[in-house]
């Protein structure tokens, strides 16, 4: 784990650094070392702090299924559950669960995990599947194509129809997937 990542959790959470040791089982002095750079986590250490961090687990945010059939919930703090994290997980990361046969039906209950919302859409995200935020309140996962007009997109489906020039309000580059648990 990144010591920039456990030193920000801990104080955007109201975190001490004693408890932090605490549940580690390590001394106070060791955290001190971790947060300086001097001393990395070990192995059997990385899962409890994840845990005390609350980084084991993610917010789902929604569901996304093929068409209008979407359940997203976008308030910050709102979440329809907690499921498991992704190693790479940070602070931000969510998740949105599929529902159905629109990634394909092998990808049915999968959970796909982003972190970093662009609104505006940017050149970074061309071209990758992304979790993408329309003006309309669909939520899809698609690959995302700037169109001829500025401000529109295609979205490329990985089986179906493309949606062609639809404007975009957010999106986020899928960061990872797996079948849900």
């Amino acid at each position: 784990m990144d010591r920039q990542l456990i030193a920000k959790t801990l104080e955007s959470r109201g975190l001490k650094k004693t408890d932090f040791a605490k549940a580690l089982g390590i001394p106070n002095s060791a955290v001190t070392a971790l947060l300086k750079g001097d001393r990395l986590l070990k192995a059997e250490e990385v899962v409890k702090a994840k845990r005390f961090l609350g980084l084991d687990t993610v917010p789902l945010k929604g569901f996304v299924g093929a068409g209008a059939n979407t359940v997203f919930f976008e308030l910050p703090d709102s979440a329809v559950d907690r499921v498991p994290a992704p190693d790479d997980a940070t602070d931000k990361t969510v998740a949105v669960e599929i529902r159905g046969d629109s990634l394909g039906a092998p990808f049915d209950r999968w959970l796909v995990y982003y972190d970093d919302v662009h609104r505006p859409v940017t050149r970074m995200l061309f071209n990758k599947l992304c979790v993408v935020g329309l003006s309309d309140g669909r939520i899809l996962i698609k690959k995302l194509v700037p169109a001829k007009q500025k401000g529109l997109f295609h979205l490329i489906p990985t089986q179906g129809e493309t949606i062609m020039d639809v404007p975009v309000e957010w999106a986020a580059m899928v960061k990872g997937m797996r079948p849900r648990p």
